[in-house]
């Protein structure tokens, strides 16, 4: 699903313009993002957490110079779906 494909659906089933629920969809990735990148986590009861993971600095090669170099430690944007979230999808989605 796109977000086009989204905010067709929400103004299908709420009656409300999909100009406005573009609009919507918009400013909430957008204070999601602001938030991570203010260092702030966003919790949603019910569906999940957009949370900051630290990745520990690390030794990596660059195989076209046969180099080794070091790659820093740095944080990363992560979701991590609520436990009732991810039971339902267990429950209703087939595995291929």
């Amino acid at each position: 699903m796109t977000k086009a494909d989204l905010v067709t659906t929400i103004a299908d089933k709420s009656g409300i313009e999909k100009a406005d629920v573009l609009a919507t969809v918009e400013a909430f990735m957008d204070e999601v993002k602001n938030a991570l990148e203010n260092g702030d986590n966003v919790y949603l009861r019910g569906f999940g957490s957009f949370v900051i993971k630290t990745r520990a600095e690390k030794t990596g090669r660059n195989i076209s110079k046969n180099t080794t170099i070091k790659i820093p430690a740095h944080n990363i944007p992560a979701f991590k779906p609520a436990k009732t979230f991810t039971e339902g999808v267990k429950a209703k989605v087939e595995v291929k």
